[in-house]
């Protein structure tokens, strides 16, 4: 049976966008969605499904959740291969020595023409750019970044980060 991922982006942020990890799991159920999983409280949903997943089923997710909890949240969802592959394909591993420090963006797009930073006005932080996903080693912590958010604004589609440690995490339940 196809495995996924649905990361749902801002939730549970603080005292943003609250949403109870139990109603949400009820929702991926009553889209039929089989073995719902969530995982921590930002979002992280493993599910299985009888059917290969449509690709408007983001929107659909996105419906349902905003009726079942009056939260909008954006949804980005990733069947298992894809989101093995970008993990793997994460360049910084070797340097990146705390999981809540290293981060993957997901992205549902990438620009054709990216511009980079200078990696010396990044130091010590490292931004590496994937056909997938951005990945960042911010050794100062998430909240201490030096990329700014014009960088950010290059990408017009819809994208989320999770540090390392969840993404391992979710990795864990796919594999097994």
């Amino acid at each position: 049976m196809p495995q996924y991922i649905a990361l749902l982006r801002g939730i549970n942020v603080g005292r943003a966008k609250a949403v109870p990890m139990a109603e949400l799991a009820s929702v991926f159920s009553e889209l039929g969605y089989t073995d719902v999983t969530t995982v921590l409280r930002s979002g992280n949903v493993v599910f299985g499904s009888r059917a290969v997943v449509s690709a408007d089923a983001s929107a659909h997710i996105e419906a349902a959740v905003l009726a079942a909890t009056g939260v909008h949240s954006s949804v980005l969802l990733l069947d298992s291969a894809v989101f093995l592959t970008v993990l793997d394909a994460n360049p910084l591993i070797a340097v990146a020595t705390d999981g809540s420090k290293s981060f993957v963006t997901f992205m549902t797009s990438m620009p054709a023409l990216l511009e980079l930073q200078d990696a010396s006005a990044l130091a010590p932080e490292l931004l590496a750019v994937g056909p997938a996903a951005v990945y960042q080693w911010m050794p100062d912590g998430s909240l201490h970044t030096r990329v700014p958010r014009s960088f950010w604004k290059q990408f017009d589609a819809p994208a989320t980060a999770r540090n390392w440690n969840t993404a391992q995490k979710l990795r864990g339940l796919l594999i097994g």
